[in-house]
């Protein structure tokens, strides 16, 4: 396996949490915990990105979110990556077509938060993303009719999977998506920056 690069064996369910993590705080870590519950996942990957394109601001940079991220996500199953900035890709449908590349056989999911979701329609490529592989999407506070009347969610609403089957996700063929209701946790990598809690770059 390339250096930089987790390893993954074929046959795994892999969910990937992709972000610019500015910075990573509990938020993250309560949906990527969810997540390893609800949708058959052998592991997560946070995708630590060089860069967020639809974002006008700069993060703060990569080794200072990377080193917080780890901090923040502790367990043995979640392992925190810059795989975008080895990749050299900066939208996620050309990341998920060069990781699939990458380790054939290994099964992805997408992860997101219902917020993403309601916007999902706004990233480049975004049905080849549907169509690439399933996303579990996860509801966080103030974005759970918003993202259920989104344009992703009305056109690919034939391929929704049920809350309460959410655990064959990982095993689904996309277009495959499924919303789940999880424990609130409101923390958010703006209100944190606001507040101060967060040094700008310079």
């Amino acid at each position: 396996m390339r250096r930089g690069f987790p390893i993954a064996r074929p046959g795994e369910v892999i969910g990937l949490l992709g972000g610019s993590f500015d910075p990573a705080h509990a938020g993250h870590v309560h949906v990527t915990r969810e997540a390893l519950k609800r949708f058959g996942l052998s592991r997560v990957w946070w995708l630590v990105s060089p860069g967020n394109p639809i974002k006008a601001r700069g993060p703060a940079p990569l080794e200072k979110r990377m080193a917080r991220a780890r901090v923040m996500m502790q367990h043995p199953k979640v392992e925190v990556t810059d795989i975008e900035a080895h990749l050299g890709t900066r939208y996620t449908a050309k990341s998920l077509e060069a990781l699939r590349h990458i380790y054939p056989g290994v099964r992805f999911v997408w992860l997101m938060g219902a917020d993403n979701l309601a916007q999902l329609h706004l990233w480049q490529d975004w049905r080849q993303i549907m169509q690439t592989v399933p996303i579990g999407v996860l509801a966080r506070p103030g974005d759970r009719i918003s993202a259920r009347m989104s344009p992703a969610a009305r056109i690919y609403g034939p391929a929704r999977i049920s809350g309460r089957a959410s655990a064959l996700l990982g095993r689904a063929e996309a277009p495959a998506w499924c919303f789940v209701n999880v424990p609130m946790v409101s923390q958010s990598s703006t209100a944190i920056r606001a507040a101060g809690g967060w040094q700008a770059p310079s």
